[in-house]
């Protein structure tokens, strides 16, 4: 995901689409408002986002991450702020290796008794 921040009158594009038009759901467009609105930097910034791979709602997270590190790296006195309510925390989760000898991470082939 790359990020760009400047300032602006609050304007979000997401992978060169206006912000309501790539995020449909309330939900997903609260999400990433929320650092916005927890620093009132609401119409301060143009947020300009690429974002791919995992879905919607992952994008959505991905999204709020970016801007809260955006929002620290342009006032460094926003941390505390941002680290209180969780947004500079990464989701550390990661897919499952597949093992050798298996169709999958966790799944086995079908065992046979005769």
């Amino acid at each position: 995901m790359t990020k760009q921040t400047k300032p602006g009158k609050g304007e979000i594009n997401i992978n060169k689409l206006p912000f309501e038009g790539y995020m449909v759901r309330e939900s997903e467009r609260m999400l990433i408002m929320e650092p916005l609105k927890i620093t009132d930097m609401m119409d301060k910034f143009d947020i300009y986002v690429n974002v791919r791979g995992g879905g919607i709602a992952g994008q959505a997270g991905a999204i709020r991450h970016g801007i809260s590190k955006a929002l620290v790296s342009v006032d460094p006195e926003l941390r505390k702020v941002l680290k209180k309510a969780g947004f500079l925390t990464r989701d550390s989760r990661m897919k499952e290796r597949k093992k050798y000898g298996q169709p999958g991470a966790r799944a086995k082939y079908q065992y046979s008794k005769r």
